[in-house]
């Protein structure tokens, strides 16, 4: 009972200290802050703030600034909006999600023949076989894929000198089932190389390859010098998917002679 009763007195008197060694406390926090804000402070950042002034000052600042984040709170979902665009912009280039789906490319088969003679006879009776790839020129034949076959075959020659010679195939849907020729100078076919296909990693067309960036584009065979002056140049290629060749005859690295070219692309189930 003697303890119990001189543990009553105790607290008795440290309560009575406490409100009489900091007077004014909860008025000066009623003062001080709006009524919202002192609903979240509790008696020791009280007894701080009153000893220490700038401490006081600088936890109102982080009060405020924390009140304000709260406020500013629903604006959340107009910034989730922004992300769905930022992620939507960034599907729409295809270079990733595009190059996991595209299948290996299998090697051409190729072959040659010694009917140079006959190939050039029956091509110079045919509309549009027999053409001029002027010097530092590139002449592209564009063969999109159709429902009907499976593969695609070449064949051409050459007068007297020889030419490079390169198959690429385009990934992009096919809009249009017509066989086009694009004829560029060298120039203009390394710029729109760099802007798809890479810059050109060997100088010396007798080593070949170019180095492909865009995603939709991709290499079966890289550009080499044929011999097709001496022997008709001949080949297949089993449709990988859906898409376009590009068949690139090559006369870039010769600055005095224009090669007449005889070709020949076709289907093949």
């Amino acid at each position: 009972m003697e303890r119990l009763e001189a543990t009553s007195e105790l607290q008795s008197r440290l309560s009575s200290l406490s409100f009489s060694s900091f007077p004014g406390v909860t008025s000066n926090q009623c003062d001080d802050r709006p009524l919202d804000r002192l609903q979240s402070t509790d008696l020791s950042q009280s007894c701080i703030q009153f000893i220490n002034q700038a401490d006081m000052d600088e936890s109102k600042e982080d009060l405020g600034q924390h009140c304000e984040g709260n406020e500013e709170a629903p604006a959340e979902p107009a910034l989730g909006e922004g992300g769905e665009e930022n992620n939507s912009a960034g599907s729409c280039q295809p270079s990733a999600e595009m190059k996991a789906q595209m299948p290996p490319l299998k090697p051409p088969t190729t072959w040659t023949s010694a009917a140079l003679k006959e190939l050039k006879a029956k091509l110079r009776m045919e509309d549009d076989s027999m053409v001029t790839v002027y010097r530092g020129d590139i002449m592209t034949v564009h063969v999109p894929t159709v429902p009907e076959a499976k593969k695609v075959c070449w064949e051409f020659a050459t007068d007297g000198y020889d030419i490079g010679f390169g198959i690429y195939f385009d990934w992009t849907p096919v809009t249009s089932r017509s066989i086009t020729v694009h004829i560029s100078e060298s120039s203009d076919d390394e710029e729109e190389e760099e802007e798809l296909e890479g810059p050109v990693t060997n100088g010396d067309i007798e080593k070949g390859s170019k180095t492909q960036t865009n995603s939709n584009l991709a290499e079966i065979l890289p550009v080499y010098r044929q011999d097709s002056h001496l022997s008709v140049q001949g080949g297949s290629h089993d449709f990988p998917g859906e898409g376009t060749y590009l068949l690139k005859f090559d006369n870039s690295y010769s600055l005095w002679r224009n090669k007449t070219l005889y070709y020949r692309v076709y289907y093949s189930a």
